[in-house]
């Protein structure tokens, strides 16, 4: 005859790797929580938040976009952005021209302070990257990206 104790052993041997802190998720979780320290930690010497670091990518790979194609990018909604840009401004690491031919167009250019940050950022990012791979060799970071990619595109 089973026991309370038993049925309770059996359950978590079988749903184990499905209840909280074995799931995916929450360590998935973790892990982004992590990461998330580490890297504000990187940007506030600087004075940079987690948005403005996006928003600093978007325009490194193509200064002079318009608003709204920062917006698609970081699938965010205008009102977040503006703020966002309003404080990126005052800090001195963009500013925001009317474009000339569509005067309903805010375009956000890099001002000489955010293309510097260019040369000094990435690479201290880089290093919480390395902090976590430790100990994976070349081939498991390329599978681990590859797999992350297919839960993300999974549930998309």
């Amino acid at each position: 005859m089973k026991t309370p104790i038993d049925e309770r052993e059996t359950f978590l041997a079988r749903w184990r790797s499905e209840l909280a802190p074995h799931t995916l998720g929450y360590r998935v979780r973790l892990l982004g929580q992590l990461m998330s320290r580490r890297f504000q930690d990187r940007l506030d010497p600087f004075g940079i938040t987690p948005f403005h670091w996006l928003v600093l990518c978007c325009l490194w790979q193509e200064d002079g976009l318009a608003t709204s194609a920062i917006c698609a990018q970081l699938q965010q909604v205008g009102g977040t952005l503006t703020g966002v840009l309003d404080r990126m401004e005052e800090r001195g690491l963009v500013r925001r021209e009317r474009d000339p031919h569509d005067r309903r167009i805010w375009r956000i250019w890099l001002t000489e302070e955010g293309d510097r940050l260019r040369h000094v950022l990435p690479p201290l990012v880089a290093t919480i990257k390395e902090d976590a791979m430790v100990g994976f060799d070349e081939q498991d970071r390329t599978t681990f990206s590859r797999l992350l990619d297919r839960l993300i595109a999974n549930l998309s």
